[in-house]
């Protein structure tokens, strides 16, 4: 996988590298840029903001409810 790390101080952000890589960067970046500031900003995965979606879940329960329902038509 990909990841991309955004500043949470200005427009900066790192190239498509390893998770690893793209931290190191980022906490480059901001002993440069912003020293004393903690690093912070938002993680991109393979182009997608890490953390905020949790449409998999939401495709799971799904799945779950409809499983129930068929079980339990199944079972009159």
């Amino acid at each position: 996988m990909a990841y991309r790390y955004w500043c949470g101080e200005c427009g900066y952000k790192t190239l498509w590298l390893t998770e690893s890589d793209g931290a190191k960067r980022q906490i480059e970046h901001y002993e440069r840029r912003h020293p004393g500031i903690p690093p912070g900003g938002q993680v991109e995965v393979n182009g997608r903001t890490a953390g905020g979606g949790g449409g998999g879940c939401l495709a799971l329960l799904a799945l779950g409810v409809l499983l129930l329902l068929a079980a339990a038509s199944c079972h009159r």
